[in-house]
């Protein structure tokens, strides 16, 4: 993804003033962290997840995605999720991390 700080300005979207900053005041250059099909809602949760432990998530819809999202509810070719660049590793332990075995849980 090229370097542009413009995004999330234009649409006055809060993850523009949560997103990390590079050493010359200009958002940090954000990371493809996965591609998720929105069959399940596995993608919002993923976000809520991310988002609950202080790692901002971009959501970007690849192709036409924005359209079938519009019209259709979802997207056809999932949507891409990017973090920004310095919370990739955390993010991607986060995402692989399995659930710990509850009280419910035998």
């Amino acid at each position: 993804m090229e370097k542009n700080s413009d995004w999330g300005r234009a649409l006055g979207d809060p993850l523009f003033d949560r997103w990390p900053r590079d050493g010359q005041g200009e958002p940090e250059t954000p990371a493809l962290l996965c591609n998720c099909k929105s069959l399940d809602l596995g993608d919002e949760l993923k976000i809520n997840m991310l988002e609950a432990y202080g790692i901002p998530c971009l959501k970007i819809y690849p192709g036409d995605g924005s359209f079938g999202k519009l019209i259709l509810g979802m997207s056809g070719q999932g949507v891409d999720i990017y973090v920004p660049q310095s919370m990739l590793e955390d993010a991607q332990a986060l995402c692989e991390a399995q659930p710990e075995a509850g009280f419910d849980q035998e």
